[in-house]
């Protein structure tokens, strides 16, 4: 898959997928300005043309983004290094939308009516904790 910012200065470059999923947390909503349709890419992920600035915005995590023209390029789990990618940087993919995460932080503003697996966020870091 490839994708670019909006002003094409960051292409993005990942393995094809076809699942997105969504977070509903407090803040995806707050840097996405809605749910967060996500991509999960693993580690294999290639940022050509420029260097994303990068926003620690947890212990876990941090979210980088075009230094020109503030496209958000991804979210990038430190333990890990895992690359969760926004779906719009990828115009031409076609996905399928299978699960929702942070459904209990999810505002009564909207309602989806897909039917995907939903997790809380307690549920979400249980997972985590698992794989330790």
């Amino acid at each position: 898959m490839k994708g670019k910012c909006l002003c094409g200065s960051i292409e993005v470059v990942a393995n094809d997928h076809n699942e997105v999923g969504l977070c509903h947390c407090s803040l995806c909503r707050r840097w996405s300005g809605g749910p967060m349709f996500a991509v999960h890419c693993g580690t294999e992920v290639a940022f050509n043309g420029g260097q994303p600035a990068r926003y620690r915005s947890s212990d876990w995590a941090e979210r980088g983004f075009c230094p020109h023209c503030g496209t958000h390029l991804f979210y990038h789990l430190l333990p890990t290094g895992e690359y969760i990618l926004p779906a719009g940087l990828f115009q031409k993919q076609e996905f399928s939308l299978t699960n929702e995460i942070f459904i209990d932080e999810k505002p009564a503003y909207y309602e989806l009516k897909n039917d995907t697996r939903k997790l809380t966020g307690q549920q979400v870091f249980e997972q985590f904790a698992a794989k330790d």
